[in-house]
């Protein structure tokens, strides 16, 4: 089968497209023949070794696609099942071996496209909004990169919640996206904090940062007193040590790294979350946006686009 090798750490240019051997399903697993992968700022992670993986490896992390056997001991999935995954390695390829207590099947309506496109993402918006910032009524929210996938989510969420949207958005044609998902607010990078107590006052109750190193000390600053940064990526690099007396000098604020591992660490909890994200997307509440799809071969412009910041919404490699 053709599957994406890193044989070493770099840049986009080290993935390559090669034939490797099928993959084979041991006890508890399952052969998934892929339809889309996810393409996400943690592959470009692995990718560089930052998440370090020992190389080569095929990479991604999130799929969905057709059971096509099953290993030993499996009873609940069967050959024929559509499923989704994420935070499995191996998905950049034609076939993909997956553990089956980590598998979620797709309910009728749910394409293998969409819940590609959603189940990485969406997981993180429902903890990020539902557990480590459980959005109330009234809440005020920032959401950085508020055009791209996970922003474009968490603003649809927020709103589903009752809650008023500020967003951060880089170009003119974003900020239509955004305000398209419902954000109340949309403003550039530029002296974003400052925008953000004009129209709050005080600051908001939450901010959900997926940039990192480049947005941290305005998101630190656009907080009201008690308020929680949620700092669940670092697209722009990681953010570099800080003194935590600075966030009681700021107001008891609080700040957490949480990544979706934490928050779906039991079956139970990963079927909870996956059966209201899709219940959203079958009911139309959530739309979910996929800016482009690249053939397996275009998985280096895939990953350049996604780290130039040219892409809105998900992007999918097709095998």
């Amino acid at each position: 089968m053709r599957a994406v090798v890193v044989p070493s750490h770099g840049d986009s240019s080290a993935m390559e497209v090669t034939e490797v051997p099928d993959p084979v399903p041991g006890p508890g697993e399952v052969l998934v023949e892929v339809a889309a992968s996810g393409v996400n700022f943690i592959d470009v992670y692995h990718r560089e070794g930052r998440y370090p993986l020992p190389p080569p490896r095929v990479v991604g992390s999130e799929g969905a696609g057709t059971v096509s056997a099953v290993g030993d001991g499996v009873t609940d999935i069967v050959v024929g099942d559509r499923v989704g995954w994420v935070n499995i390695l191996g998905s950049y390829a034609e076939k993909a071996v997956i553990p089956a207590a980590r598998a979620i099947v797709l309910p009728d309506g749910v394409s293998p496209d969409v819940a590609a496109a959603v189940l990485l993402q969406g997981l993180t918006t429902h903890y990020l909004t539902h557990s480590t910032h459980e959005i109330q009524r009234g809440d005020d929210v920032l959401v950085h990169a508020a055009a791209g996938g996970m922003g474009l989510l968490l603003t649809q969420v927020a709103k589903l919640r009752g809650a008023r949207v500020l967003g951060t958005v880089s170009t003119a044609e974003k900020e239509k996206l955004a305000r398209a998902a419902g954000a109340d607010e949309v403003f550039g990078y530029d002296g974003f904090a400052e925008r953000v107590k004009d129209l709050t006052g005080s600051g908001v109750h939450v901010v959900y940062d997926g940039v990192g190193a480049a947005t941290f000390e305005g998101s630190l600053a656009s907080l009201r007193p008690r308020g929680l940064l949620a700092l669940y990526g670092a697209a722009s690099g990681p953010v570099p040590p800080f003194d935590l007396q600075r966030l009681n000098q700021a107001g008891g604020l609080f700040v957490t790294r949480p990544s979706l591992g934490w928050y779906t660490s039991t079956r139970e909890e990963l079927l909870a979350r996956a059966d209201e994200l899709f219940g959203w997307v079958a009911s139309g509440a959530l739309k979910v946006h996929v800016s482009e799809r690249y053939p397996l071969e275009d998985v280096c412009r895939a990953h350049d686009d996604l780290e130039a910041r040219r892409t809105t919404g998900k992007v999918l490699l097709i095998p």
